[in-house]
């Protein structure tokens, strides 16, 4: 079933001042696609969706959500909450509790006691697979049935943007998983510019289809999620979206005919993807050119032995000096001349038997690794 959403893109720029903090941010999000904010508590990420949502007013700024220009500071434009067409929906869902499951949905109707307002909830029942829990109050609900009720009050007016404020965040591991292929599947039918906050690299991921590192009210970088997210070149985005292993190197010698270049450190050589702007000669006052190299836990493989016979360029003897959970998983860190953290599958942990102590080898490709740029921001 396809509930047809009329959106156009929303787009804007605010300058925010909420006491000493100062928020300067811009955005544009097209139907269907989701603009992931990220960043820290504190960033500015959540004031972003009050700016948009009419909840606090900018000191400057223009905003537009489905072809209406909703505010904009030097024309005098204000339009309030209730005119902009927005669905907001928080990790608390906000529903009332004196109000059973269709009933919460139709709230957000003009008339949801109409002919056409009984179709758009029996649609989003239907959509949010929410059949048998009608007449279910939300306290009588599971989270995941509270959130897609939630998500269907939302939706209910057909809203012009949906701002998402970390909506999964209270919710389990597999919980939040299979609820976001159900968002992805409900914008497939249902496309309005949706913007989503979180701190989540995983829901990122999942989720986005650009995302916006924020930090301390200043937008840092907007790309795709693999390319913001998985090999950031800034190294204050790599420490932001949680680059776990971060080495300070001097380039040895460089590998053209193999596209690498050898980079050491206190007890550490890596070889890792040749950079171009490195030269053969060093810095100009003679000196060994110095790297700062990124290298995700993820991308890490633990093996009890050497693996000579891979084509792994990596190959690191080391210690386990820790193991702790890290739902799914698990964290393993190693001593291989410096602290190395990897991650791992519980039966992979139980399989191997790790545990402090364990001699251990740490095997990953070149190509796993990557250069940040510590003087870019």
């Amino acid at each position: 079933m396809t509930i047809q959403t009329v959106a156009s893109t929303a787009s804007g720029w605010v300058e925010c001042r909420v006491g000493g903090f100062q928020l300067e941010t811009a955005w544009e999000v097209k139907p269907g696609q989701v603009l992931v904010l990220f960043g820290p508590s504190g960033a500015g990420k959540s004031t972003t969706l009050r700016a948009i949502a009419g909840l606090l007013r900018p000191a400057r700024g223009h905003i537009e959500v489905g072809g209406q220009v909703v505010y904009d500071g030097k024309a005098g434009t204000w339009v309030p909450t209730h005119g902009r067409r927005l669905g907001y929906l928080t990790q608390q869902y906000h529903l009332f509790p004196h109000l059973k499951v269709e009933a919460n949905i139709a709230f957000g109707l003009p008339d949801g006691r109409s002919a056409a307002g009984r179709d758009r909830v029996l649609e989003l029942i239907s959509l949010f697979q929410l059949e048998g829990l009608t007449d279910r109050y939300p306290w009588e609900l599971s989270g995941g049935q509270q959130q897609r009720v939630a998500l269907a009050r939302a939706l209910a007016s057909e809203p012009a943007m949906l701002l998402l404020d970390e909506p999964f965040a209270s919710l389990d591991a597999e919980l939040r998983r299979t609820l976001r292929r159900e968002l992805r599947a409900m914008l497939a039918q249902s496309p309005v510019p949706v913007m989503l906050v979180t701190h989540d690299r995983e829901e990122a991921l999942a989720l986005g289809d650009s995302v916006q590192v924020i930090n301390e009210g200043r937008t840092l970088v907007t790309g795709e999620p693999l390319d913001v997210l998985g090999q950031p070149g800034q190294g204050r985005v790599a420490r932001l979206v949680g680059v776990e292993n971060l080495f300070d190197l001097t380039v040895q010698e460089r590998n053209p005919r193999d596209g690498t270049m050898t980079c050491v450190g206190p007890g550490l050589r890596l070889e890792v993807p040749l950079d171009s702007q490195i030269s053969d000669s060093g810095t100009p006052d003679g000196g060994q050119d110095r790297v700062t190299v990124g290298i995700r836990a993820s991308d890490i493989i633990l093996a009890k032995e050497d693996l000579p016979g891979s084509s792994a360029r990596n190959r690191l003897p080391g210690q386990v000096v820790s193991v702790e959970s890290r739902p799914p998983g698990y964290a393993v860190t190693l001593d291989c001349g410096q602290p190395m953290r990897c991650h791992i599958t519980g039966a992979a942990l139980e399989e191997m038997g790790i545990q402090p102590g364990q001699r251990l080898w740490a095997v990953f490709k070149a190509s796993s690794c990557f250069l940040v740029d510590q003087n870019r921001v």
